[in-house]
């Protein structure tokens, strides 16, 4: 593991917006206490090229490292808030994406 950022790509649909928004309301803290950043959503993204594109909302979201990444998502208290989201959502993908490391 390195100390690059990495960003995590996510892809839902909204199946129950009052429990996922018990989720919304825990999430951020758990974010910031590993140094993740909120980057954004857009809950109509387009394709330009490719195949068709996933229906719902993308979240882009970054951590200074795969470490701060791997222990958020690994935090008992995250995989029990998860479950809100695993309740209110259909998830296609929650993605980490490793950022360039420095050029020098």
């Amino acid at each position: 593991m390195s100390d690059v950022a990495v960003y995590a790509v996510v892809n839902l649909t909204i199946t129950d917006a009052t429990v996922y928004r018990q989720y919304e309301k825990g999430f951020f803290p758990l974010l910031k206490k590993y140094g993740g950043e909120f980057v954004t959503y857009d809950d109509d993204a387009f394709t330009l090229e490719g195949a068709s594109p996933r229906t719902g909302r993308m979240i882009i979201f970054r951590f200074p490292s795969e470490a701060q990444a791997r222990a958020w998502y690994a935090d008992p208290d995250y995989q029990a808030l998860s479950e809100h989201r695993r309740a209110g959502t259909r998830l296609e993908f929650l993605t980490i994406l490793r950022g360039m490391p420095p050029r020098g």
